[in-house]
């Protein structure tokens, strides 16, 4: 909705891409990305809806690099993070992911926050 911050995941991390609305918002070339973890969609560089998922089975060596160069050089270095997605930090079945760190993630701007 106007007005409203624009979210979308990467890796489980979620990032404010609300100063990117032209291409994030309503009706822009990436705002099929937006309201989920679209994490395979980024590998692939795809819109498709089968894509638009955080599952990565499958991708290749190629997906999988391209992944973490968007992922450091688009949105870690454009976009504020604001949050994790729960397939992040729980496992399947909600208990805790003992495997989370957080000191181990990429972490908040709390400069940006003020």
């Amino acid at each position: 909705q106007e007005g409203q911050p624009i979210y979308l995941a990467v890796k489980g991390v979620v990032f404010d891409v609300t100063s990117g609305k032209e291409f994030y918002g309503k009706g822009a070339p990436y705002n099929a990305l937006v309201g989920k973890d679209s994490t395979r969609g980024v590998a692939k560089m795809s819109l498709d809806p089968a894509d638009l998922t955080h599952d990565i089975t499958g991708l290749t060596e190629e997906e999988l690099k391209s992944l973490d160069d968007i992922f450091n050089n688009v949105y870690k270095a454009k976009y504020p993070i604001v949050g994790y997605t729960s397939r992040r930090i729980l496992n399947e079945d909600g208990s805790p992911n003992l495997d989370f760190k957080p000191e181990d993630q990429p972490h908040f701007n709390i400069r940006d926050e003020f």
